[in-house]
């Protein structure tokens, strides 16, 4: 399973990578992107992407409920895929 944690700022992307990546070494380091809005011209309107893999979809309920008390902190969002 991937999990793509979704930020405005690429600080908060960046910190939240480093964070959940401690939290979860056994996930390796999650990947930092930058993904431009389909339709924008402007590269402020891009979002930052923290790209956490979990090949056997090993996090609990509970460890996703953290990380997404993370991203309520940085008004970002988590989604599945």
């Amino acid at each position: 399973m991937r999990h793509l944690l979704v930020f405005g700022e690429r600080d908060e992307a960046e910190q939240a990578a480093e964070t959940v990546g401690e939290w979860h070494p056994e996930l390796g380091v999650p990947a930092v992107v930058r993904e431009t809005l389909a339709g924008e011209d402007d590269a402020d309107d891009a979002q930052w992407l923290v790209v956490l893999e979990d090949p056997e979809a090993s996090l609990t309920g509970e460890q996703l409920a953290r990380i997404d008390a993370l991203l309520d902190e940085a008004e970002g969002w988590r989604e599945a895929g």
